[in-house]
C-alpha cells in the first residue's frame, strides 16, 4: 500500500529526503556564488568559470547512466546514503584545491557520487510512498533541493565575504555532512523494492520502451530546457548583480538565492494539486509562469528584477517536481524500469544543465543579460510545447477510484 501522511515511516521518508535534497543542490551548485572570486583567484576569464558547474552536471549525467540500471540490483537504500556521505566529504575537499585543473577534477568526483542519489530518490518514493501521496512527498523531496540551493549559496556568499572562497566551500561541504547524518540515521529502509534480474531480450524490451514513449521523451525534453533555462539564469546573476548599475557585494549579491525559498512551497503544492486533479494540467500552467518570471526580469529596477526572478524560481521547481515524478509513474505502468527512466531523466536534466549553463557564459560576455534573456526565453518556450504536447498524449490507464492521479501517466 505505500506509506501514507500522518505515518511514523512517511515523516521519516520526506525528511531524509527533504535532507537529501538539501545536500544535493546545496553541494552541487556551491561555486554558483563565488565565480567572480574564482575567476580572480585562478586568473581565468569569466566565461571560463561556469566550467566548475558544468563539469560536475556532465560528470553526474554520464554516471546516471551507469548507475540507473545497477539500481535495479542493489536496492535504492544503500546507494542514497552513500552517496550523500561520500559528496559532501569531496565537498570538502574542493576548499583545499591548489588550482583550477585540480578543482575541475573533484568537482568532476562530486558529480559521480551525487549521480547515485540523484538516481535513486524518485524510484525510492515511487515504491515507498502511496499512489495518492506520491505526487505530494516529491514535491517535498524536490522544495529540499529548492532550500537547499538556497542555503548554499547564502552560506558560500556569507563566509566568502567574511573568510574567501575556501572557506565558503568548506563549510558548505561541512553543512552537506550534517545532512548526510541525518539521511543515514532516518531514511527507513526499503519495503517496495524487488530486485530485479530480467534477461538480455526484457533488459532490451523495457531500454526500447523508455526511449521511444512519446510522454517520456517528452518529460525528458522538459527536463533539459527547464533545468537549462535555470542555470543559465542563475550562472549569470551574480555577474548582474555584481556589476553597474546594482555593484552589489558577494553577501549582498548571494542573497539573490532566497528566490529559492517559494520552490519548496510551490513544488509542494504543485505536487498536491497533481494528486487531485491530475499532472497534465497542472504542468503547462507552471512552464506559463516560468516563461513570465523570466520576461519580468528584463525590468531594469532591481525590485521588479527579483520579483521576476522569484516568479521564474518558483515555477522551475513545479516544472521538475511534477515532471520528475510523472517520469517515474508513467515507467512503472508502462511496465517497469522506474530506476532507469529516473536516470534517463536526470541525464537530460543534468545534460540541460551543462550545455546551457555552460552556454550562459560566453552568452553574458558577448552580450549581457539580454543575450542570457534570449538563450533561456527560446529555452522557455520550447518547454511550452512540450507542456502542450503532453496534454494530447493518451494516458496508459483509466483512473481506479483510489488513485484519480493515476489518469495522467
Amino acid at each position: 500500500m505505500g506509506y501514507r501522511p500522518g505515518d511514523a515511516a512517511y515523516r521519516r521518508v520526506t525528511v531524509a529526503l527533504f535532507a537529501a535534497g538539501v545536500t544535493t543542490f546545496a553541494l552541487l551548485y556551491s561555486p554558483q556564488a563565488v565565480l567572480p572570486e574564482l575567476a580572480e583567484d585562478f586568473s581565468m576569464p569569466v566565461s571560463a568559470t561556469t566550467l566548475s558547474i558544468s563539469v560536475t552536471t556532465l560528470a553526474m549525467a554520464v554516471a546516471l547512466l551507469a548507475v540507473g540500471p545497477v539500481t535495479e540490483r542493489v536496492g535504492r537504500t544503500p546507494i542514497i546514503r552513500a552517496s550523500v556521505v561520500v559528496t559532501s566529504v569531496v565537498g570538502i575537499a574542493h576548499s583545499l584545491a591548489p588550482n583550477w585543473p585540480t578543482l575541475l577534477v573533484l568537482r568532476g568526483l562530486q558529480g559521480i557520487s551525487l549521480a547515485g542519489m540523484a538516481a535513486v530518490a524518485m524510484a525510492y518514493l515511487r515504491e515507498e510512498i502511496a499512489p495518492d501521496a506520491h505526487a505530494g512527498a516529491t514535491g517535498l523531496y524536490v522544495g529540499g533541493t529548492a532550500i537547499g540551493g538556497m542555503v548554499g549559496r547564502l552560506i558560500v556568499g556569507a563566509v566568502a565575504d567574511a573568510a574567501g572562497w575556501r572557506w565558503a566551500l568548506a563549510a558548505m561541504g561541512g553543512v552537506g555532512l550534517v545532512c548526510a547524518v541525518v539521511v543515514v540515521v532516518t531514511l527507513p529502509p526499503s519495503r517496495g523494492f524487488r530486485r530485479t534480474e530480467p534477461s538480455r531480450a526484457a533488459r532490451r524490451a523495457t531500454m526500447r520502451r523508455l526511449v521511444t514513449d512519446p510522454a517520456l521523451l517528452a518529460l525528458y525534453g522538459v527536463a533539459a530546457v527547464a533545468m537549462g533555462a535555470f542555470i543559465a539564469v542563475f550562472n549569470t546573476v551574480g555577474f548582474r548583480l555584481r556589476g553597474e548599475p546594482y555593484a552589489l557585494g558577494v553577501a549582498a549579491a548571494s542573497l539573490v538565492y532566497l528566490a529559492y525559498a517559494p520552490g519548496s512551497l510551490t513544488s509542494t503544492y504543485a505536487g498536491r494539486l497533481a494528486d487531485r486533479v491530475g499532472r497534465r494540467p497542472v504542468l503547462p500552467v507552471a512552464f506559463g509562469a516560468l516563461a513570465i518570471g523570466l520576461a519580468v526580469t528584463a525590468a531594469a529596477p532591481l525590485w521588479i528584477f527579483l520579483v521576476g526572478l522569484v516568479v521564474f524560481s518558483g515555477a522551475f521547481f513545479a516544472v521538475h517536481g511534477l515532471a520528475s515524478g510523472w517520469v517515474v509513474a508513467r515507467a512503472q505502468f508502462g511496465g517497469g524500469g522506474i530506476g532507469q527512466a529516473s536516470a534517463f531523466y536526470l541525464v537530460a536534466y543534468y545534460g540541460g544543465s551543462s550545455l546551457f549553463g555552460g552556454l550562459a557564459g560566453p552568452a553574458w560576455a558577448g552580450g549581457g543579460w539580454p543575450a542570457v534573456l534570449a538563450l533561456t526565453g527560446s529555452l522557455a518556450v520550447i518547454g511550452l510545447g512540450l507542456a502542450w504536447w503532453l496534454t494530447r498524449i493518451p494516458a496508459l490507464v483509466d483512473p481506479p477510484a483510489e488513485d484519480p492521479g493515476v489518469a495522467a501517466y
